[in-house]
């Protein structure tokens, strides 16, 4: 768990403070008179002491080591956070594949289970922080079973799956949810453990951008899985931006994405599991030594934690806060593709999405890095409930305004506009 590991190392600085501190209480006075007593010698190698420790803090300083040195290490992250929006991705996808065929919106609601791992990590997140391989590695303990296990998961989906969605009675809704719930929470469980791993795997200043690799990976993932998969599985976009000539079907089944993605995760999980070692001491870097809790002790710590007021307040409110917009939210996209808007221009319109989806945390930083970093959120509040009244007239239209060869170019560009200020 990330926050055990920040607090790991305070506890550890606050010790040596603490240490330096009663060492200097416990001095006798015949030590502080000695210490006085000025000795010529001993003042000359002092003073050259010093004067090398000062030079070498400068060089230190003048050339830091920056992430060039590590910039191995930035990308493996990177890597790992793609690979962990991929199963998010494609999860998203199925809805729409499902309302496609006429599902229903109690089936729909039944599939949205699927996305619960992420909101309950926290649950488990002291298991993998706790129980580990000392010499096989703390992250790599979970990591590497975890991303075998997806990957599997994804081979057998691959064929299975169009029985699964093509069955006599209906697409089996149940079985769908049950291993795409799976995959979810494998891919939880893999998010907890290169979150930790990103703390011991970057130098202190180069940590920073661990965050980064997140937000960035897991956009790309979603993207991959999501947006690419549904445009290159619709033979009605291929047929049009793709092909000379037209075909029945997609350049890429579900069944092939599948396929591939479960090759990826089983082939890279064995090259970081046989070439990559964890805390490795670069050049430069101090190797970073990590304490241990029992199970029982973290989550007494994450108890805790969690009774404090304030935090107790915070999570009340992050578990409440969607609820006004949630319905909006979820069934705006279905209903959209009930009204005959093809799911792969919708999936194509989140393209534009991402610079923006990149930039906004950035600008919005310098405002949420103060004393009150809540503010925004709450004045944006208010027009957040709105955007869902938006939504749902812009459903209310959408049949009014289809035309014999599909919807005109300014109602995608509602849409768009709609989709920017959700954002």
């Amino acid at each position: 768990m990330e926050h055990s590991d920040f607090m790991t190392h305070k506890n550890g600085r606050q010790r040596k403070v603490a240490g330096s501190a009663l060492s200097s209480d416990s001095m006798t006075d015949m030590d502080r008179v000695e210490m006085s007593s000025p000795d010529p010698v001993l003042e000359e190698e002092a003073e050259g002491l010093i004067r090398g420790s000062d030079s070498e803090d400068r060089r230190h300083r003048v050339r830091p080591a920056g992430v060039r040195g590590e910039l191995g290490n930035v990308l493996l992250l990177l890597f790992l956070y793609v690979l962990q929006g991929i199963p998010l991705g494609l999860a998203g996808s199925i809805p729409l594949i499902l309302q496609s065929k006429s599902v229903s919106y109690k089936d729909q609601a039944f599939f949205s289970f699927v996305f619960w791992p992420f909101s309950l990590k926290l649950l488990w997140a002291p298991l993998v922080d706790a129980l580990y391989f000392s010499r096989f590695g703390r992250r790599k303990s979970w990591l590497v079973p975890t991303q075998y296990l997806l990957g599997l998961f994804m081979l057998y989906l691959s064929v299975t799956v169009n029985s699964l969605l093509q069955s006599e009675g209906g697409p089996k809704v149940v079985t769908l949810t049950a291993v795409f719930f799976m995959l979810a929470f494998l891919a939880a469980t893999q998010d907890i453990a290169v979150d930790g791993w990103a703390l011991t795997m970057l130098s202190r200043e180069n940590v920073g951008y661990a965050s980064t690799c997140n937000s960035v990976g897991q956009t790309a993932g979603y993207f991959l899985g999501n947006v690419l998969f549904l445009a290159l599985e619709s033979a009605d976009f291929c047929n049009k931006y793709l092909r000379t000539e037209p075909q029945d079907t997609g350049i890429v089944t579900l069944s092939d994405f599948l396929f591939f993605w479960g090759i990826v995760f089983l082939v890279s999980t064995t090259l970081v599991a046989i070439m990559k070692k964890e805390n490795e001491q670069g050049k430069g870097k101090k190797k970073v030594q990590e304490e241990t809790q029992g199970v029982m002790a973290t989550y007494k710590l994450l108890f805790n934690i969690i009774k404090m007021p304030t935090v107790f307040t915070f999570c009340a409110l992050l578990l409440t806060a969607k609820i006004g917009f949630s319905a909006a939210d979820a069934v705006t996209g279905l209903k959209l593709v009930e009204a005959g808007v093809p799911k792969e221009q919708l999936a194509l319109l989140a393209v534009p999405m991402v610079p923006l989806q990149i930039l906004l945390p950035v600008i919005i930083s310098k405002y949420t890095a103060g004393p009150r970093p809540l503010d925004v959120f709450y004045k944006a509040f208010p027009f957040r409930l709105l955007i869902g009244l938006g939504y749902a007239l812009l459903v209310w239209l959408t049949p009014s305004l289809k035309q014999d060869g599909g919807f005109p170019v300014y109602y995608y560009g509602i849409v768009l506009i709609s989709y920017a200020l959700h954002q």
